[in-house]
């Protein structure tokens, strides 16, 4: 089960520009938490504690405030286009057992073989898992491939109880090649000492 990451924040009566401006001043971060059909709540948050966990992707957040607990998932974060400063958050609620389907990055792990690298051919896979076991990332080995091989959707091993929500589970995630630079250079090595041979024999018949 994920981790689930407890913020403590405070009902907000202020709205607009203004309002909002001054509660960025006073770090903090004014907040919406939706819940479908719902009348939305309307909080601020400590903006150090919630900037650093941010950091953390498809994150479950247990939200406390005006003496009720939430459980929620990040579904939209507004930033200042230039200093990159959070203005504002919409969360979505969200309770136990319930799925819902997020883009998580794939990742390399392990070492190919000789001189093939291996190359991310989709960067992010859409998993499909309970809100409380969201995946962070997903960790893809690589370790003895070789030149030519290739890691399938359907391949990629999924933490339990999520599933790939993809249209084809043949799609390349992973590619294992030799980069052309490299394989130019090693023929052209080759070339070279077969060239170098005759050249030695002559020499050493002059002598």
């Amino acid at each position: 089960m994920a981790n689930t990451i407890k913020l403590s924040g405070q009902v907000r009566d202020e709205f607009g520009k203004g309002a909002a401006r001054r509660m960025r001043v006073a770090g903090e971060i004014p907040a919406t938490v939706y819940a479908g059909g719902a009348q939305p709540d309307y909080i601020k948050l400590p903006m150090r504690e919630t900037t650093l966990a941010l950091r953390r992707a498809n994150a479950l957040f247990s939200i406390n405030f005006g003496g009720k607990t939430k459980m929620a998932v990040v579904k939209d974060v507004q930033r200042n286009p230039v200093k990159r400063q959070i203005e504002h958050i919409d969360f979505y609620e969200v309770r136990a057992g319930e799925k819902m389907t997020v883009e998580v990055p794939v990742f390399i792990n392990g070492e190919t073989k000789g001189a093939a690298v291996a190359f991310i051919d989709m960067q992010n896979l859409q998993i499909r898992a309970d809100v409380t076991n969201l995946p962070e990332r997903i960790d893809v080995s690589v370790e003895g491939l070789s030149d030519g091989d290739k890691i399938l959707a359907k391949d990629v091993k999924l933490p339990e109880g999520a599933e790939l929500v993809i249209d084809d589970p043949e799609d390349s995630v992973i590619t294992v090649e030799v980069p052309k630079e490299e394989a130019i250079e090693e023929p052209a090595a080759a070339t070279a000492e077969a060239e170098a041979a005759p050249a030695a024999e002559s020499a050493d018949t002059q002598e």
